[in-house]
């Protein structure tokens, strides 16, 4: 795999490099919310540019119908983007045309899925776009630094790494070489905490992991399914039916750890009744909405004597302050801790911040939830592979 130092010390200077980044950050109207993936993006733009390369920038932002989804722009990331590069980083739309670029300069172009092609299941029709990308930029080189969208087989991933000479960019390279070390050689104990909404959005990854594990904490929405599983009833708790004997098998290994108490409301809202109950003590038309105390305490306990720590989904409802406290107790064991510690991407990294922890607490903090679980479900990531292959 050929990288971004590769690229620059062959020397790319009034060469134009096109570089795919991963920008897709959550908007409340235009503000953002969370700029942590604009910001990892940064590292690599910063160099190829420094090297008085031409950057043109692709991304995409949420899952946009037509160019006509305006709420989807890529204009306020543009304007953040400038701001942290020191420039200004000029938003272009995708028919065109590029401004004349000076050596060093920076440009974005507009939300890469408004052109449905980007994201077409028919090879032909993605070729095609990746070849008008190429087309529209003149660029000479291709940069692959959005790890969030590696596991996708899409033009602006995939098909441009094909018909130009492509690079891995320091994000890619970074967060490959840490899932590998995750998959080949993890210091034990090593201990994984899932959360997050389904037992189904995490199956693959379990069954790939529970051989790999000591330990397997299980938080969020879904450990009300595992619990069910156990025969507790979980009131108007999140559960998944169809996975309860899934569940009950998944338990056998003797790996999974739950909750042992759990925080329940009679709403789902911030302002809702709420109580701490022992996880057979859930009433009907109760829901659980984050782990207990006694939970936080006995995770933090197995956190505390592992070597290798990869944390994938909040304990409970962080974004609502009442069931904020299980995924702050859980990551602060985490950072408390001394080993090498992963976090998953998505919700798991927005709550670090969202929470106020220090992000240099963990060893590293991914930009791609479901990436990351695909390579540790053993996936082929296409958009890695084509870079393998370059």
């Amino acid at each position: 795999m050929k990288t971004l130092s590769d690229l620059v010390d062959e020397g790319v200077a009034g060469q134009t490099v096109l570089v795919r980044s991963d920008l897709n950050v959550p908007l409340d109207g235009e503000t953002i919310t969370d700029d942590g993936r604009i910001r990892a993006s940064v590292p690599t733009i910063s160099e190829l540019s420094g090297a008085m390369a031409k950057v043109v920038v692709t991304a995409h932002l949420g899952r946009p119908k037509s160019p006509s989804d305006t709420q989807f722009s890529l204009g306020p990331v543009a304007a953040r983007l400038g701001e942290l590069l020191g420039a200004p980083v000029k938003l272009v739309p995708l028919e065109g045309p590029l401004p004349n670029l000076h050596d060093g300069d920076v440009v974005l172009l507009e939300n890469i899925r408004f052109d449905p092609r980007e994201t077409s299941k028919n090879d032909d029709e993605r070729a095609e776009f990746a070849r008008e990308l190429i087309a529209l930029t003149g660029a000479e080189a291709f940069v692959s630094d959005g790890f969030g969208v590696v596991h996708r087989k899409q033009a602006s991933v995939y098909d441009v790494a094909q018909e130009l000479p492509a690079y891995a960019g320091g994000l890619v390279l970074s967060e490959v070489e840490v899932l590998r070390k995750l998959t080949e050689s993890p210091e034990r104990p090593y201990a994984v905490v899932l959360g997050g909404s389904k037992v189904s959005d995490k199956l693959a990854v379990i069954e790939a992991l529970l051989p790999k594990v000591d330990s397997l904490l299980v938080g969020g929405g879904m450990c009300f399914t595992f619990l069910a599983a156990q025969g507790y009833g979980v009131g108007s708790s999140l559960l998944e039916k169809d996975q309860i004997d899934t569940s009950r098998t998944l338990l056998e290994s003797g790996k999974i750890v739950l909750p042992t108490d759990v925080v329940v409301a009679d709403a789902f809202a911030a302002d809702a009744n709420t109580k701490t109950v022992p996880v057979d003590g859930i009433e009907d038309g109760w829901m659980g909405l984050d782990i207990g105390p006694e939970s936080v305490a006995e995770f933090a306990a197995v956190l505390a004597g592992a070597k290798t720590v990869f944390w994938n989904g909040p304990m409970g409802v962080f974004e609502l302050a009442p069931f904020a406290a299980g995924t702050r107790g859980v990551a602060r064991a985490i950072v408390d801790g001394d080993a090498f510690s992963v976090v998953g991407g998505g919700d798991s990294a927005a709550a670090v911040r969202a929470l106020g922890l220090p992000e240099d607490g963990f060893s590293h903090i991914s930009t791609g939830g479901g990436a990351s679980l695909e390579y540790l479900e053993g996936k082929t990531l296409p958009g890695v592979a084509v870079l393998d292959e370059s």
